[in-house]
């Protein structure tokens, strides 16, 4: 057992060990089975007392034996677990399908196809990506598609000199992208061959690369205005401004480059920033403004243009050199394709940095995702190391080192396989069945009373997403919350949630919007590529009957919100309910 084990400077006496000889008549295989075995029992029986109720596992009743067993006097050894691993008997004939898996390090191996069974096992219990409208992610791949990501497996994207034939496609893909978001050709294009920019793990690893080359240039710029030396400028502490919608990724980079966040509270009709507000919270110490292409409540694009001319404005006034990254995480690969949006890009002079996700509207395979800089002089230069110890000398950008290539050759393959016309065709599709699901939803009475309120842009500056909320007139008593739970059980994933702010400076929580609670509900729903007008069309039904099912139940989801209410107000006002 696991007490016998010595730890380190341990007086306890060595245990003695027998040497256990097979007979002469004995089969040596069998042999060790059954003194692995005996050790896997006492393995399951020290994990049953002392591991399982501390790691709290949540077991389904009858997958596994719950009779305590003493680790002292384990049961009798069989060859049991050896059954069907080696006689070639199918995954679900053997010992392993019977069998429950245990949180340790296995003893022995297994055949491919039981490793593989085991997998899919996992997998299975997942929801369907197909029915998930809440992920941007793309889960729609053809199979030469599949055929080019396992090749990318096979090649460490990082080593420039060993796979330099990888690396041209990583520049290559690199340099579309750029094209896509109008930037100008910079002067170093000629000593490289692309763009100042990389290939990253999502557009997370992009919008950190993008903070962190703002952060520097900031700082560079500053110890140069008042004379401050390297250990003086690193005393000062840099502010960005962003709306409150942004993703997750920029609370890493507030907590983990020390840069404050500035946040801008949009108003619930618009979703966006407004130019005034940013104009009235620049300072000194901003190294930059995010604009959000495409923001994942509800979609909207914030005002590049209109922030720009306020910069441009402050810049002029104040001899100072602000800019903007763009996010367009999910708006990257959509807003090129879409009628009348104004000009977001690169052909915004004060746009200095674009980044987005390839797996999203990109719809390349997970972790995937671009970042790309104006220029390298004073931009991507302070985000940039050289690598030499691979055997040749390399420039890398990325956080990470070590990764497959699989994303970029997706990525490639993706705008080969489908040209601007096929993202635009895309993009066509999407945008129409999100009509086709805001008409649906808009159609939909309580009493004679519109159900929802629509809060995304409509078909315009807007992403393929539908968002909205119950009708607040209404006064019904469940929420979007509600709505999410119920149209799971109907194998559809809606996201609802509540319109608050989790305010990474203090953790605290607060409203999203300056005109609405923090205790607001709302719902969206993402059109991707692989939600057809059928599926829509069974969306919409879906919704229609889970509204019934809550309509119904209506007076105990009063009864749970009264309930839950009570209880966070005893816990703000620490008294007993």
């Amino acid at each position: 057992s696991r007490g016998h084990r010595r730890g380190p400077g341990s007086n306890a006496p060595t245990p003695s060990r027998t040497r256990i000889m097979p007979g002469p008549s004995a089969d040596a295989k069998t042999h060790w089975s059954v003194v692995r075995q005996r050790l896997q029992a006492r393995r399951y029986a020290d994990w049953d007392q002392h591991v399982k109720p501390d790691m709290g596992y949540a077991f389904r009743a009858g997958a596994m034996d719950e009779t305590p067993r003493c680790a002292e006097s384990p049961p009798e050894p069989t060859l049991q677990g050896m059954r069907g691993k080696k006689s070639g008997v199918p995954y679900y004939a053997a010992s392993c399908a019977v069998e429950q898996m245990a949180p340790w390090f296995p003893d022995d191996g297994a055949p491919a196809s039981f490793a593989k069974a085991r997998v899919s096992e996992y997998q299975l219990l997942d929801f369907n990506p197909m029915l998930n409208t809440s992920s941007y992610v793309n889960v729609v791949f053809e199979q030469e598609e599949l055929d080019v990501a396992n090749l990318g497996l096979k090649v460490n994207i990082a080593d420039q000199t060993i796979y330099p034939g990888s690396f041209r496609l990583h520049n290559d893909t690199l340099n579309m992208v750029a094209d896509l978001w109008n930037c100008p050709r910079p002067k170093s294009f000629a000593e490289f061959g692309c763009f100042a920019g990389a290939g990253v793990v999502g557009s997370t690893e992009g919008c950190l690369l993008a903070g962190l080359a703002l952060k520097f240039r900031w700082r560079a710029w500053y110890a140069k205005r008042h004379s401050l030396d390297e250990r003086a400028v690193r005393r000062e502490y840099p502010n960005m401004i962003i709306s409150t919608l942004f993703q997750a990724c920029w609370e890493k980079a507030f907590r983990y480059f020390d840069i404050e966040p500035v946040f801008i509270k949009p108003d619930s009709s618009t979703f966006t920033m407004s130019a005034e507000a940013v104009k009235a919270a620049v300072n000194e110490h901003t190294i930059g403004v995010v604009c959000i292409m495409g923001n994942h409540y509800g979609g909207q694009y914030d005002p590049v243009c209109e922030v720009a001319e306020a910069l441009r404005e402050l810049n002029e006034q104040h001899g100072w050199q602000v800019g903007i990254h763009v996010d367009a995480a999910s708006g990257g690969f959509v807003a090129p394709f879409q009628r009348n949006v104004p000009p977001w890009d690169f052909r915004v002079p004060e746009v200095l940095s674009i980044s987005g996700s390839g797996h999203k509207f990109g719809v390349s395979c997970c972790g995937t995702g671009w970042v790309v800089w104006r220029e390298r002089e004073d931009l991507s230069e302070h985000v940039a190391c050289n690598v030499s110890y691979l055997g040749g000398k390399a420039e890398s950008f990325t956080l990470n080192f070590s990764r497959p290539a699989s994303g970029l050759f997706v990525q490639f393959y993706k705008f080969l396989r489908l040209g601007r016309e096929g993202y635009q065709l895309l993009t066509d599709n999407m945008m129409s069945t999100a009509v086709f699901i805001r008409e649906g939803l808009a159609k939909m009475k309580h009493d004679g009373t519109p159900l929802f309120d629509i809060l995304d842009d409509g078909n315009t500056n807007c992403l393929p997403v539908v968002s909205a909320r119950f009708n607040p007139s209404l006064r019904l008593p469940y929420d979007a919350v509600d709505l999410q739970g119920v149209l799971s059980e109907r194998h559809w994933y809606v996201s609802g949630y509540k319109m608050a702010l989790h305010d990474p400076t203090d953790n605290s929580l607060g409203p999203l919007f300056h005109d609405a609670s923090a205790d607001d509900t709302m719902f969206r729903v993402v059109v991707k590529s692989n939600l057809t007008r059928a599926l829509a069309g069974d969306l919409l039904s879906s919704i229609e009957g889970a509204v019934a099912f809550l309509n119904e139940v209506g007076a105990g989801y009063a009864i749970m919100h009264s309930k839950r209410l009570v209880k966070e107000l005893s816990i703000q006002h620490n008294t007993p309910c």
